[in-house]
Formats: structure tokens, sequence, C-alpha cells
């Protein structure tokens, strides 16, 4: 609910301004436009009584206004792939939103579809007739990837994907560690046969997985029975774990979601196996519901909204060099050990 501008006459609603902000904190305008512009040596106490002005005056910034008397665009466009139902992505593009608002600037989402080659360049097209100041891309697949690098773009340009820092021992990305500490999980409860059932293999993310999983099992010596790939859905993962080999002697299956892992539960039900007593099956990203699942499932978490946040950062400093941004480390995989991983069966 919006609360009257206290500066307008009686009886009269009105937009409140940068000045009624700087009024009500008791500082200058130029400190509130500094703060509403993103930078952060502002001291805590004085950034406290701003925020709280704002708030108090359900202050917008005029992004609009503040374009034409700069001659600046306060908007970045996004290439987002329209898959609502791959929660990590989604709440990466959501993190990249809040810290381009937070910074003054709108995002703009243009939906993809990245298994059509037609639509990768209409949405690319769309998103450059458009008045930006630079350019999100969330690139999950070689066909977005390609057609981006092939466009030419007049403002700055980040694209978020696996591919901006390949998988290395030194600093391994989120995905690629992410993987590792669960492939040696297994390895340490004494699992030595193997599956993974990966994304779809034309995602920078699967292949990351999936590459990850491969260094594991070679390095600790430990034996791979296959790589089944699935689409990311749990139909995939069921069809997938059916097609493992009754007399292969798997004892782990690491999956490239969560979402595949609760296909390959049933699936494995159906076979008559018990998780994690016969086998240990481990998931990926921790979705909300994935502690529900029957065994809850072990996972594992990756912080989304921090990769989000670090992506529009990289975008920012992009932009406009001058712009004070947070040190943010996009590294951030974490297992989370619930009931779907257990000791190998002996045997």
């Amino acid at each position: 609910m919006a609360i009257d501008n206290p500066s307008a006459p009686t009886g009269v609603r009105k937009p409140p301004t940068l000045y009624d902000v700087a009024a009500l904190a008791g500082v200058s305008h130029q400190t509130v436009s500094r703060l509403v512009k993103g930078h952060t040596n502002i001291r805590p106490e004085i950034r406290e009584r701003v925020e709280a002005a704002i708030s108090a005056l359900n202050y917008k910034p005029n992004l609009v206004a503040r374009s034409l008397a700069t001659a600046k665009s306060h908007r970045i466009g996004a290439l987002f792939f329209d898959r609502l139902d791959e929660v990590g992505p989604t709440r990466s593009v959501q993190a990249a939103s809040d810290r381009a608002r937070e910074a003054g600037y709108l995002l703009d989402i243009v939906g993809l579809d990245p298994r059509a080659i037609s639509e990768i360049d209409k949405a690319i097209e769309l998103v450059s007739q458009g008045d930006v100041a630079g350019i999100m891309v969330f690139a999950p697949t070689d066909a977005v990837l390609t057609a981006v690098l092939k466009a030419r773009f007049s403002v700055p340009v980040y694209i978020e994907s696996d591919t901006v820092r390949p998988i290395d021992k030194k600093r391994p990305t989120a995905n690629a560690l992410g993987t590792r500490m669960a492939t040696e999980h297994l390895a340490d409860l004494g699992h030595r046969r193997f599956v993974h059932i990966a994304g779809p293999l034309d995602w920078f993310a699967a292949r990351a997985r999936r590459d990850s999983y491969d260094q594991v099992i070679a390095m600790r010596n430990l034996e791979s029975i296959g790589v089944y790939e699935g689409d990311w859905s749990p139909q995939s993962g069921y069809e997938a774990a059916l097609r493992i080999p009754h007399d292969a002697g798997v004892t782990a299956i690491v999956t490239g979601n969560d979402q595949m892992a609760l296909g390959v539960l049933m699936a494995l039900r159906e076979r008559g196996l018990s998780v994690p007593e016969d086998i240990s099956v481990v998931g990926f990203d921790d979705i909300p519901e994935s502690r529900f699942f029957h065994p809850p499932l072990t996972t594992v978490r990756i912080d989304f909204d921090r990769q989000g946040a670090f992506a529009m950062e990289r975008l920012l400093e992009m932009i406009d060099p001058e712009i004070n941004v947070r040190p943010t480390d996009p590294l951030v995989a974490e297992l989370v050990l619930r009931g779907s991983s257990a000791a190998a069966p002996i045997g």
C-alpha cells in the first residue's frame, strides 16, 4: 500500500521524488542518488536512514526521466530460455533482476526456446532493437551461444554459461565442483560401479556435470557402466533407470538434477530395488521438493541467487566501469546428505 507523500498538499497524491527522500532521511539529494545508482561507499547509518525513507515513501526511481536527462539507458536486456520448470536458472535470473534494480536498472527479459533456432534468432533481434545499456545472455545450449556469438551488438554483452570458465582443478565451475563432491561422496561410501544419468548434452551445465563425473571415475579408479542422457524431466530419469542392465552390479547413480532423480527412484522401486540398501542415488540442485522424496534425496545445493547476482555484477562493470560492485564468488556448492545414499552393499 502506498503512503501519501508528506510534502504534498492535503488530499493530493503524487509520486515522491528523490528530494522528498533526502528531506525525510536528512541527507543531500546527491547521497540518495548515489545509493539508488548502486554505489556502496556509503556509511551504514546513512544507508539505513535513506533506505528507511525510501520504504516509508514507497519511492520508485524514475528511470525513464533519468535516461532522458543523461542520454543514458537504464534498461538491461536479458535473453532467457523459457523453461519455468527449471528451478536453478529461474532463480539466477531473478537474482540478476534484483541486483540490476538495486543499481538503478530495469531488466527486460526476452524468453526463447533453446531448441528452436528460429526463435533464438528472433529473440536476439528483439533484444537488440531495444534501447538498452547492456545485454545479459543466459546461454544454456550450443545453439544459443553460437547464435549470440554471430550477432553484432552495440552494447556490452555478458554471457552466463559454463563456457566462460572451463573446468579445471584450480577453479572449477559450480556444476563441476558439485558433481565432483557427489561422486566422491559415493566413492567414499565404498561404491565402485556407477551410472550417470545426465541432462541433455547440448546444455553446458549437463556437459560440465558429466565431464566432472568422468574425471572422478578416472581419478578414483572406479567403473562407470554408462552415461544415459535425459532431458531434465522425471520421465527421462525414469526411462534411463529402466535401461540399466540388471546384471551390471551398479550400486550408485549420479543424476544430473533432482527432477530426473525423482524418476530414477520410482523406476528402481518398480524393479524391486531398495534405495539406499541396494543402490544409492544422488541428485543435483536441491529443489524444495527433494527433501520430501522417498527416501529424502541426497543432493548438491547450488547458490543460484549468488550466481545470478555475480553475472549481473560483471555486466554492470562492463556498462559502467566506475560503478561500485560487490565482491561476489559464484562458486558455491554444498553436498546435502539425506537418506538416498549409504554405504555400498556387501557382496
